[in-house]
């Protein structure tokens, strides 16, 4: 995969103008290209940003770029991260520099994002039936013979819909029949013999090709190592069955893939047992939230605690709030709110305190609500904290932090900022 057809989009993301539509930039960074200011190398505390700001530790970047493309490789796994995470064009080229295969996503929108950036190889997480969304994919597949686009498909319904908006189309649609994790999963195929169904479906059309079996095991209800390896065994026997049946011919290869980033261990475990087929197998992984890893949800989920051996992700994303008000000793409020902060799984961790130049641990100091604009902060008597601090905190899930910030410093350790990420939702 080539960065050639991605140089023009991605330059004319460092020549767009700082004003704003960004928060958290310094205001008189105004009418500068994002490329100028980055190159002037600022520093994120002394030189005019504005709070609230979400940053991304460059070397906690680098480190989880680096260590999801050694684990991928040491457990011989094809790597597709999930684009929704970031859906920054940026990163997705920084994760096909360090291996990745392609880029998952999840929605059409996603997909033109990708396209519009060069991306040729694209996993759709999901089903696809909006006719307007299959006829630009057949024209963006007729048009570039090196795109390879792959998507769910999980009802003989949906594939009669594909199939309807795909008449007359250049090249087929590859598609992988999407096994549910369970009776009350979301999406999925809940049998195998109703797979085998939609798999007859995709073979009497002239529009679909059966590329593999695909799903997603953090769906798994109750979910414990026994309970996933034993779903995702189900999967790989369907590729095998599907495979002696002969469903699979005219392929170069058979797509087998799942993972989030809660069970890739598992992932590698089983999808290492697959045995051989008649084919060669791309083994697909899809984990996301690795790149910019985060201080609740996935910290606490992530394969890397029960492998400590295979390395650790590090959280890279910290929010600078400061301290507006604090009407009493037990109480103070900082100027971030749900606007700037995931929410939807944790609240924020508060983290560091800054003053005058010193950073110290956040002791005492916990966030015990948010508003719209402002975290509300529990402090205990060892908090030393005054109104103009400002506040370093931790989130949870990087898939809505991400989706609040469209332009995003990139800061090294000492707080220079080195390169803004642009995020596309």
């Amino acid at each position: 995969m080539s960065a050639d057809t991605a140089a023009a989009p991605l330059a004319a993301l460092a020549a767009d103008r700082v004003d704003h539509r960004f928060k958290g930039l310094p205001p008189d960074a105004n009418g500068l290209t994002v490329g100028e200011l980055a190159a002037q190398r600022r520093n994120l505390f002394t030189d005019g940003f504005t709070t609230p700001v979400l940053v991304l530790s460059a070397e906690r970047l680098t480190h989880n770029l680096e260590l999801m493309e050694t684990y991928a490789g040491r457990h011989n796994l094809a790597f597709a991260p999930h684009g929704k995470t970031s859906m920054a064009p940026r990163l997705f080229w920084r994760q096909i520099e360090h291996g990745a295969w392609g880029i998952t996503l999840a929605v059409p929108h996603q997909v033109r994002v990708a396209r519009e950036f060069g991306i040729d190889r694209i996993f759709l997480a999901n089903e696809l039936v909006d006719a307007a969304a299959l006829r630009w994919i057949a024209a963006e597949l007729a048009a570039d013979p090196d795109f390879r686009f792959v998507c769910y498909v999980d009802s003989v319904r949906g594939v009669e819909l594909m199939d309807a908006a795909l008449r007359g189309s250049a090249r087929r649609v590859d598609v992988v029949v999407e096994l549910a994790a369970g009776e009350s999963a979301r999406t999925g195929v809940r049998t195998e013999t109703e797979c085998a169904a939609v798999a007859d479906a995709v073979a009497a059309t002239a529009t679909l090709r059966l590329a593999g079996v695909a799903g997603y095991e953090g769906e798994v209800p109750d979910a414990n190592p026994e309970r996933v390896h034993a779903w995702l065994r189900r999967l790989t026997a369907l590729a095998a069955e599907f495979d002696g049946a002969g469903r699979f011919k005219g392929l170069d290869e058979i797509v087998v893939s799942a993972g989030g980033s809660a069970w890739f261990d598992a992932v590698a475990d089983v999808f290492a047992e697959i045995p051989e087929l008649s084919l060669p197998v791309l083994k697909l992984l899809r984990s996301g939230a690795y790149v910019s890893h985060d201080d609740g949800h996935y910290r606490k989920l992530t394969p890397f605690a029960r492998v400590p051996e295979e390395g650790a992700l590090h959280p890279a994303f910290r929010l600078w709030s400061q301290v507006v008000s604090r009407p009493s000793p037990e109480q103070a409020f900082t100027n971030a709110g749900k606007r700037d902060a995931a929410h939807d799984l944790d609240l924020p961790f508060a983290q560091v305190v800054r003053r005058s130049g010193e950073e110290r641990p956040a002791t005492g100091i916990e966030v015990s609500g948010l508003s719209d604009q402002h975290a509300w902060l529990r402090t205990t008597p060892e908090a030393d904290l005054e109104v103009g601090d400002w506040v370093g905190m931790g989130l949870s899930h990087p898939c809505t932090s991400f989706d609040k910030w469209q332009l995003i410093p990139l800061v090294e350790a000492d707080g220079t900022v080195v390169d803004y990420i642009r995020t596309f939702f």
